[in-house]
């Protein structure tokens, strides 16, 4: 905020952002919203996961437990182990469901707040797996109504 001095010594705005109030206190006077945003709120449980004094790796090592397990999920992916590549990078999400529920710091994981985060790593999660699953050829899983679907809709 830039102010300047006025006649009688008092502070006053040169912009339309700073303008002060009765009680001297800063106050908008427009409706448009700032240029720059300066004080948006982290989402609950977005601190740091370890201390400031620990290197950085160590303050975020939840994001980067799930992102080294969706890595290797998509590695095992590409070397052609897709049924278990896939089953990994969907347990990996679960897990991060799970961090987000149990820990109160999370770092860089929370990215939301904690329901919508649980809610998201959970179902997308739980539906990776259920497709590696039930994936062709030769699934692990076999659901009876879902070929019934298909028959009567596409066959």
């Amino acid at each position: 905020m830039r102010e300047a001095e006025g006649a009688a010594g008092e502070p006053s705005a040169l912009d339309a952002e700073g303008a002060l109030d009765a009680e001297g206190k800063p106050r908008r006077t427009t409706r448009r919203f700032p240029l720059f945003t300066r004080d948006t709120a982290r989402p609950e449980g977005g601190g740091r996961a370890a201390g400031g004094d620990a290197p950085a790796p160590a303050r975020q090592w939840p994001i980067l437990a799930v992102l080294s397990a969706v890595g290797l999920g998509l590695l095992l992916t590409a070397l052609d182990v897709f049924r278990l590549g896939t089953i990994l990078i969907g347990a990996a999400l679960l897990a991060g469901a799970v961090m987000r529920w149990m820990l109160p710091d999370v770092g860089m994981l929370a990215v939301r707040s904690r329901f919508t985060d649980m809610l998201t790593y959970g179902v997308l999660g739980v539906a990776i797996v259920l497709l590696s699953l039930m994936a062709q050829p030769n699934p692990w899983l076999v659901i009876p109504f879902l070929d019934d679907t298909l028959h009567f809709t596409v066959r």
